[in-house]
């Protein structure tokens, strides 16, 4: 019996090959993770030991003198003597003269660099397109690239009463000689200048890098909109711009609250008390009387009013942010 061509059945095509099935992630084994973590820790322990020997080791060693009366040119072993090294500081009226001296160094130095540097930050901003902008920021840069010991030299050579060039020019205003560095009412002002002289263009740079932070198109539509500068700068520029602004005024101020080389090599803290600060008084303490005992106890409360105004000044930042 013979079958018909159309009664037979075709024969089954094979299923063209699908797509390769992804391939499973493999958990990674115990052994993989415990080499990852070992790795983490051969990284993080030298950092930690660097930490804890230069940083925490000290610190105890001083916290622990500070209670003992220790010189080192007495020749006597140290003895212990409680808070009376700290007592000495709160009923001294020097120690709390220039502590006066710091904060108000600290506040017109802090103040006007800001200020200058804000200023300056705004007019670098507004004109990307000006010839010699690049040439004119490397200028004004300079400073900030150079030492306070340099700079302490530079300037107690130009206000030098004998042969200093910006002696010479107040010679020709007022007619005579001034020795800035030597009068009280001078010397003051004269070491606050120069501070804000070598930190204003720091302050210029974290302006610079927080108008860099406030978006384009929020500022495209406030010109959009037109918006006055005032209102611009209320409610567009400083709200995008406050933090770094903050974090910049931070670091200014501690660094201004421990500055000592530069006074040190201007004034040594005179005429008489008018250029004291705290650090330079610390540096007397501890490397002119040898008084180890009471320069540590001096160091403490230093360092507990740096971590006072810190956290001040973190405070009003994260408050800030939450009302934001």
């Amino acid at each position: 019996m013979t079958v018909s061509p159309t009664a037979r059945t075709a024969a089954p095509e094979p299923l063209a090959p699908g797509p390769p099935e992804p391939a499973r992630r493999r958990r990674p084994s115990m052994l993989s993770r415990r080499g990852d973590r070992s790795f983490a820790w051969m990284l993080i322990v030298p950092v930690l030991v660097f930490f804890v020997v230069l940083n925490v080791v000290p610190l105890l060693w001083l916290a622990g003198l500070s209670f003992y009366r220790h010189t080192l040119i007495s020749g006597r072993p140290p003895t212990f003597i409680g808070l009376d090294n700290y007592r000495a500081i709160l009923t001294s009226s020097d120690l709390w003269g220039s502590f006066g001296t710091t904060f108000t160094f600290m506040a017109l130095s802090v103040g006007g660099a800001t200020i200058l540097g804000a200023l300056l930050g705004f007019l670098f901003w507004g004109s990307a397109k000006m010839p010699g902008r690049r040439l004119a920021l490397t200028l004004l840069f300079t400073p900030m690239l150079l030492t306070p010991v340099s700079v302490g030299a530079f300037f107690r050579l130009m206000l030098d009463p004998n042969f200093g060039i910006l002696n010479y020019f107040a010679g020709l205003v007022v007619g005579h000689k001034v020795d800035f560095l030597a009068q009280s009412s001078t010397a003051f002002p004269a070491v606050v200048l120069i501070d804000i002289w070598m930190w204003t263009p720091f302050m210029t740079l974290i302006t610079l890098a927080a108008l860099g932070s406030v978006p384009a198109a929020e500022m495209e539509a406030a010109a959009v909109d037109r918006l006055r500068w005032t209102t611009k700068l209320r409610r567009v520029i400083l709200p995008n711009a406050k933090f770094i602004l903050m974090l910049g005024i931070l670091l200014r101020t501690i660094d201004a609250f421990k500055t000592t080389d530069q006074i040190l090599l201007l004034t040594r803290g005179g005429p008489g008390s008018a250029t004291e600060l705290l650090g330079l008084r610390l540096y007397r303490l501890g490397f002119d009387s040898f008084d180890m005992g009471s320069a540590s106890a001096l160091a403490i409360v230093a360092l507990l009013a740096a971590i006072g105004f810190t956290s001040l000044y973190l405070y009003v930042l994260n408050l800030k942010a939450e009302k934001t």
